[in-house]
This record gives C-alpha cells, sequence and structure tokens, in this order.
C-alpha cells in the first residue's frame, strides 16, 4: 500500500511539475523564437509556434531518474537496462533538438537511430522472437528506427501523436501495475513522469495548438515507447515463460496499431507513386481522414479512441489468453489487417482538397 501511495504522489507532483515546465517553456520559447529551423517544410498547421514540448519530457523524464534515486536508493551502476534506457532517450532527445533547431541531414537521424538500438543491446535490451541471436538483433535496431520514424511521422496534425502516445504510455503502466510479479520501479516512475507530462502537454497541444512537441518531442518518445514495447510488449512472454511468436508479434501490432497503420501506408502510397518515403507530405492517413471531411478534434479523438481499445486488446492478448492457438492468431490477424485495410482504402479513395495541396 506503500508503494501505491508513493506512486499517487509521485503522479500528482509530476502532473504539476510538468505543467508549470510546459508554461516556462512555451512563454521562453516565445522570447527567444526555440522554432523550427525549416519553417517552409511540407507541414499540416502553422510552423511559427513554438517547438518545445519535447523539452519538458525529457526534463520530466529526468526528474523521475532523480525521484527513483531519492526513493528507492537505487545505485546506477548496478542496472545495465536503468543506464541502456537513459542514454538512449538522452541522445534521442538532443538529435530531435539538433534537427529542430539546425535542421540536420536524414542520414545523420537514421545513424542516431540505428544506434540506439545497437546501444540497447549492447545494455541487454532486445527483442527475443527467435531462437538466432543476430536475427533478434537486427530486428531490435529495425523497431528502434522504424517505431523512432513513425512517432516522428505520426506528428503531422495538432495533439495526434500527443493523444497516440498517452495511449501506449497507459497500456505500459497498466502492464506494469497489473500483470507483472517483477520489480519495475524505474520503469514505473518514468512511464508515470511521462503519462503525466503528456497529459499536460494536451493542455497546449489540442487544437489549436499554442506549442508543439517538435522532433525532440517524437524522438524522445519513439526512443522511450520504443523501448518499454521491447520489455514490456515484445519480450512479454518472459513473465510466463511462454513463447509465442505469432502471439507476440500480433500484440505489439495491436499496442502500436496507429503509428505502424500510418507509417505502412504513408510509405506504400509514395513507393507506388514513386516518391520517397522520407519527403514530407500530407499525405498521411491523419489528412486523409480530414479530407474526407472530419475536424482535427474529431481525428485526434478517433485515434485516441483507437490506439485505447487496441491497446486493450494487447492487453488482454498478453495477459489474460495463457493458452494460444492458431484460432487466435486468425482472428487477432483478421481485425489487426481490417482496420489497416480501412484506413488504406481511404487514401485511395478520397480525393486531397485543391486548398491543402
Amino acid at each position: 500500500m506503500e508503494k501505491q501511495i508513493i506512486y499517487l504522489l509521485f503522479f500528482i507532483i509530476t502532473l504539476i511539475v510538468s505543467y508549470l515546465f510546459h508554461a516556462f517553456y512555451y512563454f521562453y520559447s516565445k522570447k527567444y523564437t526555440l522554432k523550427k529551423a525549416n519553417p517552409t517544410g511540407i507541414r499540416w498547421g502553422n510552423q511559427s509556434k513554438p517547438i518545445s514540448g519535447g523539452i519538458t519530457f525529457y526534463s520530466v523524464f529526468f526528474v523521475s531518474i532523480l525521484c527513483y534515486f531519492f526513493f528507492c536508493n537505487a545505485k546506477i551502476i548496478s542496472d545495465n537496462q536503468f543506464l541502456g534506457i537513459i542514454l538512449v532517450v538522452t541522445i534521442s532527445f538532443f538529435m530531435g533538438l539538433a534537427d529542430d533547431i539546425i535542421n540536420t541531414s536524414p542520414f545523420f537521424k537514421l545513424f542516431i537511430q540505428i544506434l540506439s538500438g545497437i546501444i540497447l543491446i549492447n545494455f541487454g535490451i532486445f527483442i527475443e522472437l527467435t531462437p538466432f541471436k543476430y536475427c533478434n538483433y537486427i530486428l531490435t535496431v529495425l523497431w528502434m528506427v522504424g517505431i523512432m520514424n513513425s512517432l516522428n511521422m505520426l506528428d503531422n496534425m495538432d495533439a495526434i501523436a500527443t493523444v497516440v502516445s498517452l495511449a501506449v504510455v497507459s497500456g505500459i503502466i497498466i502492464n506494469i501495475f497489473f500483470f507483472y510479479h517483477e520489480n519495475h520501479v524505474f520503469f514505473a516512475f518514468s512511464s508515470i513522469a511521462v503519462l503525466s507530462a503528456l497529459s499536460t502537454f494536451l493542455l497546449f497541444n489540442w487544437k489549436p495548438a499554442k506549442m508543439y512537441m517538435g522532433d525532440n518531442g517524437s524522438q524522445f518518445l519513439g526512443s522511450f515507447l520504443g523501448t518499454m514495447g521491447i520489455i514490456f510488449f515484445w519480450n512479454a512472454y518472459k513473465a510466463e515463460n511462454e513463447i509465442y511468436i505469432e502471439k507476440q508479434i500480433i500484440a505489439i501490432l495491436f499496442a502500436f496499431i496507429v503509428p505502424i497503420i500510418d507509417a505502412t501506408t504513408v510509405t506504400i502510397n509514395r513507393i507506388l507513386n514513386k516518391k520517397s518515403p522520407f519527403t514530407g507530405g500530407k499525405d498521411h492517413t491523419t489528412h486523409y481522414l480530414s479530407y474526407l471531411g472530419l475536424s482535427e478534434k474529431s481525428i485526434a479523438l478517433l485515434l485516441f479512441g483507437l490506439s485505447l481499445l487496441s491497446m486493450t486488446v494487447s492487453l488482454l492478448i498478453l495477459n489474460l489468453i495463457k493458452q494460444w492457438n492458431i484460432y487466435y492468431t486468425i482472428i487477432f490477424s483478421l481485425i489487426w489487417v481490417v482496420c489497416f485495410t480501412v484506413f488504406f482504402t481511404i487514401t485511395k479513395m478520397v480525393k486531397p482538397k485543391p486548398d491543402y495541396s
């Protein structure tokens, strides 16, 4: 009971601290013009707004580290995973911040994303899907590159990346508190901190947004959620000593359904149109939902609801279905494919409006 009270107090404290950080950075971002270095880039909204949301994400994450030491008397040298996560989210955050300020090369971003996967592997955090360790290592690097880019791509409209990340981190916290029997205090502290930072950021990022998270925010979230995804979703079977490859893959597809569908749809469409998947454009699933007639607020609520529902399915798959069989594989695969097909079909049937091109 004492631990639950500590977590509750920590959540309240980080909510207050997060709001104060966001308000502070918002004020000084306007004063010192902390804005995108490429304001003419192809994006949905006005790029002249502050991009300091991610600075609060990282600041509050750092607060969670200090609280972890204070409440738990932790020793930093004794925990490899702890060090690996701190290093990865730190270099990812500063890479995103550099891109915001000086508009770095896409190859530099790709290098840091690959490096993030390699660092995690060296600290013992990698996807354990196959008996072949090097296949697992390659999959880990591809996962980190993919999820960091997909979060970055999803940050294309007010509040979208924020609400989707809120749903994912909420699922991580539920997994930690209700289904894991091991002691994951640091993961709990850091996830609560990120939840608080995202919740208060929504006050500044909801349509019409006063502030964006920037690449510093999307890269931080991509690296943090990607790492938590490895530990609590890809490798969740370790809690029960069971291995079902299909179960692992389907669970992760549901947990990260919106970023995976959006990134996959955009990539396929751009390749079919003989365009580079790495260039910007107003051809995301969110944009096509707007072309369909939905308001930006409605799109944010729709994707938030889908993310929460899909995360619930993922937690059900991981924790309540103990004996996996082919019927579960077929049923849940069909559900996911239907979701993907609906969004992909919208991008083929709906025409962009002339004002947005």
